[in-house]
């Protein structure tokens, strides 16, 4: 019987490989007789894979896609997780970008036509910077609304939390054509047009919650950047020549510190009183003074020229002070 379950699991492996397999190529591969290949084919079938013969000279089979295959009945939230980690593998995880551009292929052919259409509806761009940050988690049903007003090219409508925001503070709803998801830093992002400002914006996915219905469809306007991963590294990355970029943990709120860090800043929070703050400045000597202007104790998490730079000016600052 074990015999048989390998024999089976390599038959389904090489149907999932190809569209088509003549079955004397198929009793080839597996070392067994044409004979054999029938009988394990309608073992398949007993099991719910959807395993079509195909004409031809020597006949063939073709294994069709969309049923509820028994080892592969996914939930809504597995279905977002096998989506997002394979996409996310391909553009993180050096020399696996093929088997895992093949891994989800295969998944998605397998899974029936509302999972597909979810699936699909998530398309992400990962760029990846300080990607040992924590991360901030999202809610996933926030995330397929969003993603699939990005596919379907609709505008979307939806509430935002400022950073800092009070929960009596009453915002107006955003109307944004979604551009793209994208995450940066253990955290996600929609790049969208603002139709209300008239003006690119970045939006914090966990701070979204979208309203429905969605509005009209729209033509995609083009990026201010060659593509979505160059917008969000020269937005983050304080690309307006402040090349100077630091880190720093803070023993402050973190909703404290986000009304005073500046637009560019990413403040997150690590306990309900210490946060990481990210900024930029022209010169390592303007961005470790930027830090002191925080009245809050803090350490430098790096890198070493700002630690260099804090350490001369705590050593000016002391002479001015004598």
């Amino acid at each position: 019987m074990s015999e048989t379950s390998a024999r089976l699991l390599s038959l389904l492996s090489l149907l999932q490989a190809r569209r088509d397999w003549p079955g004397a190529l198929l009793a080839e591969r597996l070392e067994v007789s044409p004979r054999t290949v029938r009988r394990d084919v309608d073992r398949l079938r007993d099991l719910g894979y959807p395993v079509r013969a195909t004409k031809g000279p020597d006949g063939g089979y073709r294994l069709d896609a969309g049923a509820d295959l028994p080892p592969l009945l996914f939930d809504d939230d597995q279905a977002i997780a096998v989506a997002v980690a394979l996409q996310t593998a391909t553009q993180t995880v050096a020399g696996i970008e093929e088997g895992a551009l093949r891994a989800l292929a295969t998944v998605r052919q397998v899974m029936p036509a509302r999972l597909r259409q979810r699936v699909d509806a998530l398309q992400v761009t990962t760029v990846d910077k300080y990607a040992d940050r924590r991360r901030t988690p999202v809610d996933s049903e926030h995330l397929i609304a969003i993603g699939s007003a990005v596919r379907a090219r609709e505008v979307l409508r939806f509430d935002y939390a400022s950073p800092g925001a009070k929960d009596e503070d009453w915002l107006p709803p955003r109307n944004v054509e979604p551009h793209h998801l994208v995450t940066w830093g253990g955290r996600w992002y929609l790049v969208g047009w603002d139709l209300d400002r008239k003006d690119w914006r970045t939006f914090r996915v966990d701070r979204m919650t979208p309203k429905t219905p969605t509005g009209p469809r729209f033509t995609p306007r083009e990026l201010p950047a060659p593509d979505v991963a160059s917008y969000i590294s020269g937005k983050f990355s304080g690309q307006d020549n402040r090349n100077c970029r630091g880190e720093a943990i803070l023993q402050a709120k973190a909703s404290d510190i986000a009304q005073w860090a500046g637009r560019d800043a990413i403040v997150e929070e690590i306990t309900p009183t210490s946060c990481r703050l990210i900024l930029s400045a022209w010169s390592w000597t303007g961005l470790a003074a930027t830090y002191g202007m925080f009245e809050c104790d803090l350490q430098f998490v790096g890198p070493a020229e700002l630690k260099t730079a804090a350490a001369k000016l705590a050593a000016r600052y002391h002479i001015a002070a004598s």
